[in-house]
């Protein structure tokens, strides 16, 4: 398994966990975090055994953006390149189902990777923000891509052009994220949602994803002949056909 500097990338029995890793720092990014998340995520990206990855930060902050203090240091850090900007885009097209566990401070491109996630949950204590304008930039890792997909247009502009903390019960209310559990039940909330999302079949679970990120580029008509060429197929799989027995059965599916 790879080895990196600024976060950590850990695989067991289909779940894949991308934990940012400058505790010290909350979590904030330099160039090297972002260079080693793209490195990471291109491993997962091929890897056919994963059927989830968590994204989520080390200690009590999830990522509040870049590290600032790191940039006017004059501290050496790596050159970026165009790749290393596809964060957001892997998170958002990765065959496996991407969750955001934002678990503190979420703001700026943190808040962009957190977005470009198929869900989000987030502990009841944690705020977030877009923040780019307030130093005086206009953004990267996709926010006017994702934001306005999730919680419309107007909302989006109006979170990006007056960057305030979002609290999680506000995020909740205007659908920025899908759960929020209380601070002393995050961990123990967050493992029980991946284990429920590994327990569906990883044929089905990996061809919804597909189905999602496909239909974005298609019109209706096409994608739903692109969807029923591949239901069909699924539907012919070897899990489909024990998720009938078990039914049937009345227990649980044991899926290959």
């Amino acid at each position: 398994m790879a080895t990196f500097d600024t976060l950590r990338y850990e695989v067991a029995d289909g779940l894949a966990r991308l934990t940012l890793d400058r505790p010290e720092h909350r979590n904030a990014m330099t160039n090297r975090m972002v260079a080693e998340a793209t490195r990471a995520l291109e491993l997962a990206a091929v890897d056919e055994s994963l059927r989830v990855l968590v994204l989520t930060g080390a200690g009590d902050s999830f990522c509040p953006g870049a590290d600032l203090n790191h940039f006017t240091s004059g501290e050496p850090d790596d050159q970026l390149t165009e790749r290393d900007f596809a964060v957001a885009s892997l998170l958002h097209e990765i065959p496996a189902v991407t969750v955001a566990a934002v678990n503190g401070a979420c703001a700026g491109a943190g808040l962009g990777w957190a977005l470009a996630c198929d869900l989000r949950v987030m502990t009841a204590s944690a705020k977030c923000n877009t923040a780019f304008l307030d130093v005086a930039v206009a953004g990267d890792m996709g926010i006017p891509w994702s934001m306005p997909r999730i919680v419309g247009a107007g909302r989006a502009r109006d979170l990006s052009f007056l960057p305030r903390r979002v609290t999680a019960a506000e995020a909740l209310d205007i659908g920025l994220v899908s759960r929020v559990f209380a601070d002393d039940e995050f961990r123990a909330e967050t493992e029980a949602l991946l284990a429920t999302l590994l327990e569906k079949s990883p044929t089905a679970l990996r061809g919804l994803k597909a189905h999602y990120v496909t239909a974005e580029r298609m019109e209706l008509a096409d994608f739903v002949a692109y969807e029923s060429e591949r239901h069909l197929q699924i539907a012919a799989s070897a899990d489909t056909a024990e998720a009938f027995r078990a039914f049937v059965e009345k227990r649980k599916p044991r899926f290959s």
